[in-house]
């Protein structure tokens, strides 16, 4: 029987491994920005998580330790960059709460991956300059995207809010 898993965490093989987890199938996503995509940085002092959303592709940087406790903080993470870029109350309250039941599967989008390497490749530099994770999550959207029209994924993730 399928899990009604609300969103997925879609991870690579590497976050997979380090979770310890075997994916699970997934259902549809009934949030706005679809499935997540995370995968897992290895850096110092801390290992971390990159998550794009499926949907507008917005990237959310958060602390990966302990890995316990990795799901409720990507919840977290992503609530409060929606909470940075403005998105209405109401809207983000019925997001947080579609992403109450989160199930953790295998990636299958190599669009997202593509655009997962890429910002990698940013937060390289971003991390060099020594931002906060928040302020990294809040710069990255703003680089414009291909698989989206070239519009930044913060953009994007304002107007499907939008409506």
């Amino acid at each position: 029987m399928l899990s009604q898993a609300m969103v997925t965490l879609r991870c690579t093989q590497k976050l997979l491994r380090r979770l310890g987890v075997e994916p699970r199938s997934a259902g549809m996503p009934t949030t706005v920005l679809g499935d997540w995509y995370g995968t897992l940085i290895v850096a110092r002092p801390a290992h971390l998580v990159l998550s794009v959303s499926e949907v507008t592709l917005l990237p959310v940087v958060f602390a990966a330790a302990p890995l316990s406790g990795l799901v409720p903080r990507f919840r977290d993470a992503v609530g409060g960059v929606l909470r940075a870029l403005r998105v209405a109350d109401d809207a983000l309250d019925r997001e947080m709460l579609e992403m109450a039941d989160v199930t953790v599967s295998a990636t299958s989008n190599r669009r997202v991956l593509g655009s997962m390497n890429d910002f990698l490749r940013m937060l390289t530099y971003e991390l060099e300059m020594g931002p906060s994770l928040p302020g990294a999550s809040l710069r990255l959207p703003e680089a414009p995207c291909g698989p989206i029209g070239m519009e930044s994924p913060r953009r994007a993730t304002v107007r499907a809010f939008a409506g």
